[in-house]
């Protein structure tokens, strides 16, 4: 074998994999068909349970120094001061509406992270290329063919055509992923017309804008940035990642649009802008220096997910696994964590420590995570349409919204807290993410995150004795067990911790190991015979 995992596509899910499958000890090569990393901005970041998912892998901070746009904005809108780990943000836009998180105190759990897509990609590079991937720009898959024992990979380079042996294949090339297609694997959904979308960078006058960032439009109405507004025309956002230039987006129903040949310009932004607005706002192109700006129109809106996620050895994740288009699409933030999900399965079983069948659990934990990202799509783009009858529905959402019950359903929704893993029933954190608690350990204090930089499985024993250990000895060899004192109320006496960090078991009684053995052998293979 040429290596033990090939990956198509070098954005941020391809890299991200790649930093995972080695922290698992697995050989890997990516293939990136762009020589150079694309520099035309697309994500500006990342929302909901990912961030605290880089968290654990000790990636927030150097990816919190990159956090775009000018700090005083951004933290005014958004987050508070970024620090060494993730706080939950103060408010929330959520198809028009501005959620009031502080209401949920301590039950807010809602993270952002405001940085470009490129600077993830340069941070996910530097981490894979460390922990000794192999990264191959200027590669393009152009075809595949699998057996029982591997894939081989036909790939097109600087030097001509060859081939590339794995034992599996991982598409993370893209909505239009040749993988996908190489392997069969079908990608049914829907592609709607009736609504517009036009992004630019733009420069904002600033006249219209208030001393802390807000717009003023000429009948006095202030639109707040970092936050979709609904009109009787149709729906905008502006937000500003760098100063003096703003991202601008507006969304219209039913609206003409130029035929696809036709250039995007900002003088069609500023009258999309107007005509939102329902008054003409002033808009400036941004300064020609070089730099690529958006400039984007888009009449199409699909939402569609692969069917299935894995055809033999052939996985797909990120965008070549799901798109979803128009408001509150989750496409980045779904993807990396496909891969924190999927890698440290490849690895078990590329070691031989698992079986087989542990990578069928990767699409039935996914894709129901998937549909419900799909969902919250349409929803938005429901409660976003024009129309005096959408307008209703808003006023009874709002006064949902004002409830705080409903209110933390939204936010674990929006943070995609709302579908716990199925690892059956019992304890509450089963199947959810690990709290992040404060623990004494070898003598010093520590979160449980500083623990999951490894990406090893971990038990955390919280009460001593031996029955846990004895317990755990003929899984040494791929779970760490972990002795540590708690310093939070309420912990639980044990957790058996995946290493994407969901609770696959938690302790009924202090060293009491009931249940433990199923779900090691479940998540991390048979037990080793001495």
């Amino acid at each position: 074998m040429d290596a033990d995992v090939v990956i198509s596509g070098g954005g941020p899910t391809g890299l991200l994999l790649a930093a995972e499958l080695r922290l698992g000890g697995v050989r890997v090569v990516v293939l990136e068909q762009r020589a150079e990393p694309d520099p035309v901005p697309r994500a500006n970041g990342l929302v909901g349970q990912v961030v605290t998912v880089l968290y654990r892998r000790g990636l927030y901070r150097a990816l919190a120094r990159h956090s775009s746009g000018p700090k005083a904005l951004v933290q005014r809108w958004f987050t508070g001061a970024y620090g060494d780990r993730p706080r939950p943000v103060r408010a929330f836009s959520h198809a028009g509406f501005r959620l009031d998180l502080r209401r949920l105190r301590e039950a807010n759990p809602l993270h952002v992270l405001a940085v470009p897509q490129r600077r993830m990609e340069e941070t996910f590079e530097r981490h894979a290329l460390a922990l000794g991937a192999e990264i191959r720009r200027g590669h393009t898959f152009t075809g595949l063919v699998q057996d029982g024992d591997g894939v081989t990979v036909e790939v097109d380079g600087p030097d001509g055509p060859y081939r590339l042996r794995a034992a599996y294949l991982v598409g993370c090339d893209g909505s239009h992923s040749a993988v996908r297609k190489a392997a069969g694997i079908g990608f049914p959904g829907e592609t709607s017309r009736e609504v517009v979308i036009r992004m630019a960078h733009v420069v904002l006058p600033r006249t219209a804008l208030t001393p802390a960032g807000a717009l003023r439009a000429a009948d006095g109405t202030v639109y707040r940035p970092y936050q979709l507004h609904r009109t009787a025309y149709g729906a905008f956002s502006f937000a500003s990642f760098m100063p003096g230039v703003h991202v601008l987006s507006t969304h219209e129903w039913d609206a003409e649009a130029p035929g696809e040949q036709a250039a995007m310009s900002v003088g069609e932004a500023r009258a999309s802008l107007s005509r939102v607005v329902g008054a003409d706002v002033p808009v400036a192109d941004p300064p020609a220096d070089g730099r690529p700006w958006i400039l984007r129109r888009l009449t199409d809106r699909n939402n569609r997910l692969a069917d299935p996620y894995r055809a033999g050895r052939v996985f797909v994740a990120g965008d070549a696994a799901h798109v979803f288009a128009g408001f509150g699409g989750s496409n980045l933030n779904l993807g990396l964590q496909d891969v924190v999900n999927l890698a440290w399965k490849l690895a078990l079983v590329v070691r031989g420590q698992a079986p087989e069948g542990l990578l069928d659990s990767y699409a039935a934990e996914r894709v129901p995570q998937a549909r419900r990202a799909l969902d919250r799509t349409r929803e938005q783009a429901e409660l976003m349409a024009p129309g005096d009858e959408v307008t209703a529905r808003r006023e009874r959402y709002a006064a949902r919204l004002r409830e705080p019950g409903f209110l933390r359903e939204v936010a674990e929704a929006v943070a995609g807290l709302d579908l716990p893993y199925p690892m059956g029933d019992g304890h509450p954190l089963l199947g959810r993410m690990a709290p992040d608690l404060r623990l004494m350990h070898d003598g010093r204090r520590v979160r449980l995150a500083l623990l999951q930089h490894g990406a090893r499985p971990i038990l955390l024993d919280l009460t001593g004795g031996t029955a846990l250990a004895a317990t755990l000895s003929p899984w040494r060899d791929r779970v760490d067990l972990v002795h540590a004192a708690p310093r939070d109320p309420g912990a639980p006496p044990a957790m058996l911790i995946r290493p994407d960090g969901y609770v696959a078991w938690a302790g009924p009684a202090p060293d009491d190991p009931t249940g433990l053995p199923d779900a090691l052998t479940a998540w991390f293979g048979p037990p080793t015979t001495p």
